[in-house]
């Protein structure tokens, strides 16, 4: 795990926490060690503050995902304002608001790991777009299509069920695992990243579709 805060006491106390959790913790201090130590060593996990010296988070999210579909969470000092969209549009796949309860943390990346891990089955293909469940492979007109992993696990959760129509609650559970005190921003920047990779046209949607109101459906394609 790659952990990027600067502020020295935060940055110590998480290391040790998640350390007593069974991580290996890499903890640097600015946004430029953490891409130099990304391009040494891929983590599981990169744990992102977002107010950084020099580049700041946001910054650093766009160029870990263009890079690569490592899971990223952010740390952000509040969870009501524009930063948490921002970083979520950069690429995100969740956010944990300062200051940070360690469990809190803890139960983050667990979920975030275990969406990655989770074994699929089946190849399924809806138009243009083929879904390999058990190599987790996605591709467009048989090109294969890069997917963060949160994104690639939305994308799972409503494909699998063609049709129907789940409320932005239903995926923070279920993807996200927040349960009562999920964010459907997390959600809706999602569902906007996703659409950007698969939809011909992200402003009228084959794939991921809107049921205003309600929340979103797979297709019918």
């Amino acid at each position: 795990m790659l952990l990027i805060e600067d502020d020295p006491a935060v940055r110590e106390g998480l290391e040790l926490a998640l350390s007593q959790h069974g991580h290996r913790v890499r903890a640097v201090e600015s946004g430029e060690e953490g891409l130099e130590r990304l391009r040494a060593d891929v983590p599981d996990v990169v744990v992102l503050d977002l107010m950084l010296p020099g580049i700041d988070g946001f910054e650093v999210c766009r160029r870990i995902r263009a890079a690569g579909e490592v899971p990223i969470i952010m740390l952000t000092a509040r969870g009501d304002d524009m930063d948490v969209v921002a970083g979520l549009e950069a690429g995100a796949d969740d956010y944990v608001v300062k200051p940070v309860q360690p469990r809190v943390l803890e139960a983050r990346i667990r979920a975030v790991l275990r969406r990655i891990g989770r074994d699929q089955a089946e190849l399924e293909r809806y138009g243009d777009l083929t879904i390999d469940r058990a190599g987790l492979v996605v591709a467009n007109r048989g090109e294969p299509v890069s997917l963060a992993p949160t994104e690639l696990r939305l994308l799972l959760e409503l494909s699998g069920t063609p049709g129907r129509v789940h409320s932005r609650q239903q995926l923070l559970e279920s993807v996200w695992e927040h349960g009562y005190f999920g964010d459907s921003r997390l959600v809706d920047a999602c569902v906007q990243r996703l659409r950007a990779k698969i939809e011909d046209d992200s402003a009228a949607p084959v794939y991921v579709q809107t049921v205003r109101g309600f929340g979103y459906r797979f297709g019918p394609v």
